[in-house]
């Protein structure tokens, strides 16, 4: 991407966060008493976007802290991955109908909320810090990683928004933005092998 571009898109701290947002306000359109339908939908939606923020994280943000020589502040971020994805695991393998279902769903949350917040008061204002000038370069390397991520998952992610979506207007909004995300990666394909975006 031309420079003028990778200064239009989001510093990787920014991406961060906008991540996190968006997964803490799917996270309280969980309702224990919604229908399995639904559960599941979020539920899914929420690992998914989980999994993808950790490896772009792990691939592109941690390396560059770690090059900064800020490796030390990363080790609850970890650590906190770890537990995130052995209870994604966890709630991949139960039906909604589980005893602990609703229990599993709620430590994640927690274990998510946890992260967010040691990341959002210590690690980004730091990132900011030490990355200054590298800051729009590496989210433009995440974006295009994203973009990677999410396309062969995008049928998945499109069908667990869809059964989320039942009055939920959060995962209505990140559906818009995985679709204009795929619209972006077909474009720019194109542009790539000289197609026009009706080929």
């Amino acid at each position: 991407m031309t420079s003028l571009v990778s200064h239009l898109m989001p510093t990787v701290t920014n991406m961060i966060r906008i991540d996190h947002t968006h997964v803490m306000s799917t996270f309280h359109q969980y309702k224990a008493s919604a229908s399995s339908r639904v559960k599941t939908g979020l539920v899914k939606t929420i690992c998914t976007a989980l999994e993808i923020h950790a490896q772009l994280e792990e691939e592109i943000f941690y390396p560059a802290m770690r090059e900064a020589g800020q490796g030390e502040l990363l080790g609850d971020s970890v650590a906190e991955h770890a537990e995130m994805r052995r209870l994604i695991d966890l709630l991949r393998r139960m039906e909604p109908e589980a005893v602990d279902y609703d229990s599993t769903f709620m430590s994640l949350m927690r274990a998510v909320m946890h992260h967010v917040a040691d990341e959002e008061t210590t690690v980004l204002p730091e990132a900011e810090r030490v990355l200054g000038d590298r800051l729009g370069e590496l989210g433009t390397e995440m974006t295009k990683r994203r973009l990677q991520l999410v396309a062969p998952r995008s049928g998945e992610i499109a069908l667990n928004m869809g059964r989320a979506a039942s009055g939920n207007t959060a995962a209505l909004s990140i559906a818009a933005v995985a679709a204009a995300g795929l619209l972006i990666a077909r474009v720019s394909r194109g542009t790539r092998t000289g197609k026009s975006l009706r080929s």
